[in-house]
């Protein structure tokens, strides 16, 4: 039983541990590619994000984990309105960057 119940708790890790963290905001304001260039930039430089992706007409900006990092919302929101733009909705969810861009760009 004990042997059991460490490869449930083993397996448990390794699925959660594949599952990616992203975070999804809802930006009014970005109308050009410099605005969205500037935004990926400015949110790349940050510790614990892997990958950006912005999508102009959608307003959706896109963050993505590094690996065993968490992000933090209020300080990707900070920096997006101190570039000029209105954060108006955060979401977190279990996907990638890569998926959530194939996502955005299959709605078009």
């Amino acid at each position: 039983m004990k042997k059991i119940v460490i490869a449930l708790a083993m397996g448990i890790t390794a699925i959660s541990s594949m599952a990616t963290t992203s975070m999804k905001f809802t930006v009014n304001g970005m109308v050009c590619s410099f605005c969205a260039q500037g935004i990926e930039k400015s949110l790349a430089k940050m510790g614990a994000t892997k990958e950006v992706f912005v999508d102009l007409k959608k307003k959706t900006v896109a963050v993505e984990a590094k690996d065993g990092q968490v992000l933090d919302a209020k300080a990707i929101s900070a920096e997006i309105v101190d570039a000029g733009y209105d954060v108006v909705k955060i979401e977190t969810v279990m996907q990638s960057v890569a998926e959530i861009k194939a996502e955005l760009k299959s709605r078009k």
